[in-house]
Formats: structure tokens, C-alpha cells, sequence
């Protein structure tokens, strides 16, 4: 299959989801030895100016809405209220390390948000570099092993956080090693990103978590709501307090803390040269006989593994031009949101603290 498989596309990273509550591993930063005998002012108030001193926070922008959506300027929208220094335009990382190098000063980035809309399934939206592929933890190491992105200059410490407000990055540790690497400078900063779901602009929050539960069905072939919340409950049996058939049927945030669901969908498509090939063009009369065909070839097995979607929850499509064979999947991904709320008090969001380890995982 390798000698006529002519380009495959849409390919995301695999992120498999983890349990509510994240801890979070100690980063490996060799820290200098504090043994004193004789208390010098000077540098103790060196040492003190050294920790607290650092810039103000800014935040990337990076991505634009399509359409009706409004995440990216609810975000934009959030950050400026706060007084953060919010910077568009940079859609990649190579953007974004260009810039932090070319406005840098002698004092060191504190909090360095990244704003970019995803979930496990779909993956970052954010490229590795101007117009390059869209960051997988295998497009990422590629384009650091061929010296592709920029260096960070020495221009963060043990206390800069980079913030990467970007649903389901934490479940995928292997990405997050491989952000990691491409912020590397003398001194680490702190990689975090959370393991929920993050919404900007709600109804009675800027911003706030929430934890997803995803369902999948053939695109244009559901199965209808009663089978679809029969299957998620069977899919998260430790889940008691959610009723799923309601939590289908409802598309925003009524009141505080309700349970509410989002739709999205991921397509795949191949295409096979038979051009330059003995191999006859197989031809297709139904989904069933297109899957078989796949099951077949483990270099597609191995895409679709990825996505950590059954086979079947795709809805296929062959068709031919001239001597080329397209195949395309599609299938529509339901994600159920369960707002975190304050389990005392007056009924409110949990705040979104990048310090909570409970929230944000830090790497």
C-alpha cells in the first residue's frame, strides 16, 4: 500500500481523556543551593528582586473565529478586561517565539497565555510554523529536530508560566513534553495547561472549566438521542449525576452549573494513485465493504487508532478521478459539558486558577 499511497490528510494527535482531577509533576529545573552561613543584604535583596520581578502578563490570540463562533474574541474580550497586553495575529508557534524574542527587555516574561480553541479529537489548530502543519506532538519534534522553530532566548526563568488555554492538551503528555522543548532556554518555564474543557464569554461567567464526555456517531446517520445518551452512560458508568438524555437535548447553559452539549465533527480523507500501480481499483458498494477494505491496510488502521474513534463511527465514501481513488470519513462528535461549580456557598463557576493544581496540570 505504501508504493501507491498518494498523500494522507488530516491527520491529529490522540489525546485520551483523564480522570476531573489532574496532580501535577514537578518540573525537573535545577534550582542553585541556598545554604547561608553569613546573611549578605545585598544579595538577599538581589535574590528576592529576582523572583518578584518580571513583566506583565500578555496573552496570544492565536487563532480567528469562522462564522457564528465567538471563542477567540470572548477570550480577547476577557484578557483586556483584565489588563493583560493581548497580542493577535501570531497563529504559530515559530510566531509566537519570534515575538516574545523580539520584544523582550532585561526583565523576564511572568504569565505567557496562549489562547487556541481544540479538543482531544480534533487536536491544536495552532501550526508549528507560518503555514506548516498544525501541532502534533510528531509535527512538533520534526520541525525542533530540523531547527525549523526559533530558539528562546534567555528571556524566561523558573517562574514564567506558559498558559496554553487549549481544551484537552494536559491528557496528551507526550505534546506537552514536546512544548516543552520547543520553550527550552538556560532557565525552564513552567508548562501548563488544564485538564477541562475551557469557555470564554458564558452566560454568567468571562470564563470558566468544565469536564467533557464525548460521544460519536456517523455523521448524517445518528442513531437518535435515546440510543446516544444509552451508550455515553454506559461509556462513563462512575458519572451518577448527569442525566443524558437532557444534557443531549440541551445547547447552552441555562442556569449555573447545568449541563449542556457541543457539537463538532472530524473528516479524514485518502488518496490512492493507481496510476503507477499493478493493483487493480478496488470497487465499493457500501460503508461495510470500504471498512473492510481499511481493516485490510494497517498504515490506515494506524491513523484512524489515533483518533481513538471506532471505525464504524465514521461515515464513508468512496468515489474515483480518472486514475486516483478518494475515500473519505466523516463523523459527528457530540461533546457533553459539565460546568465545575463551588461545592460550598453560593451556587458560582470555580475559578479558573492557573495556580490550583486541581485545575491546571503543571509540566
Amino acid at each position: 500500500m505504501r508504493t501507491f499511497l498518494k498523500k494522507s490528510v488530516f491527520v491529529t494527535s490522540l489525546i485520551v481523556l483523564s480522570s476531573p482531577f489532574i496532580s501535577c509533576d514537578n518540573n525537573n529545573v535545577k534550582k542553585e543551593n541556598k545554604d547561608v552561613v553569613i546573611a549578605d543584604n545585598n544579595a538577599i535583596e538581589k535574590e528576592e528582586n529576582s523572583k518578584v520581578a518580571s513583566r506583565n502578563p500578555i496573552v496570544f490570540i492565536a487563532g480567528f473565529d469562522k462564522g457564528n463562533e465567538t471563542f477567540y474574541s470572548n477570550a480577547r474580550t476577557y484578557f483586556q478586561e483584565k489588563g493583560f497586553n493581548v497580542i493577535d495575529g501570531q497563529y504559530s508557534l515559530e510566531e509566537i517565539i519570534t515575538w516574545m524574542n523580539q520584544n523582550a527587555n532585561n526583565i523576564p516574561y511572568g504569565e505567557v497565555h496562549i489562547v487556541n480553541q481544540s479538543n482531544p479529537y480534533k487536536g491544536m489548530n495552532l501550526e508549528t510554523t507560518i503555514r506548516g502543519n498544525k501541532i502534533t506532538s510528531k509535527s512538533l519534534k520534526e520541525s525542533i529536530t530540523k531547527g525549523d522553530l526559533p530558539t528562546l532566548k534567555n528571556i524566561v526563568n523558573n517562574n514564567t508560566k506558559i498558559v496554553f488555554h487549549a481544551s484537552g492538551l494536559v491528557e496528551n503528555q507526550e505534546l506537552l513534553n514536546t512544548l516543552k522543548e520547543a520553550f527550552t532556554a538556560d532557565i525552564l518555564p513552567n508548562v501548563i495547561a488544564s485538564p477541562y474543557h475551557t469557555i470564554f464569554g458564558g452566560k454568567f461567567s468571562d470564563h470558566y472549566l468544565a469536564q467533557p464526555y464525548y460521544v460519536f456517531y456517523p455523521t448524517s446517520k445518528s442513531p437518535g438521542k435515546t440510543d446516544l445518551s444509552k451508550e455515553i452512560a454506559k461509556k462513563y458508568p462512575e458519572e451518577k449525576e448527569i442525566n443524558w438524555f437532557e444534557a443531549l437535548n440541551n445547547d447552552e447553559e441555562r442556569y449555573i452549573g447545568e449541563v449542556y452539549t457541543e457539537q463538532f465533527s472530524i473528516p479524514v480523507k485518502w488518496e490512492f494513485d493507481y496510476h503507477h500501480t499493478d493493483e487493480e481499483m478496488p470497487i465499493f458498494t457500501s460503508d461495510k465493504e470500504i471498512m473492510e477494505w481499511i481493516e485490510l491496510h494497517e498504515e490506515l488502521m494506524a491513523e484512524i487508532n489515533q483518533y481513538n474513534i471506532p471505525l464504524n463511527k465514521f461515515r464513508w465514501r468512496a468515489s474515483t478521478k480518472n486514475s486516483t481513488l478518494v475515500i473519505k470519513g466523516r463523523t459527528t462528535g457530540l461533546c457533553v459539558l459539565k460546568p465545575l461549580i463551588r461545592p460550598y456557598g453560593e451556587l458560582q463557576h470555580i475559578k479558573p486558577d492557573t495556580n490550583n493544581k486541581r485545575l491546571y496540570a503543571l509540566k
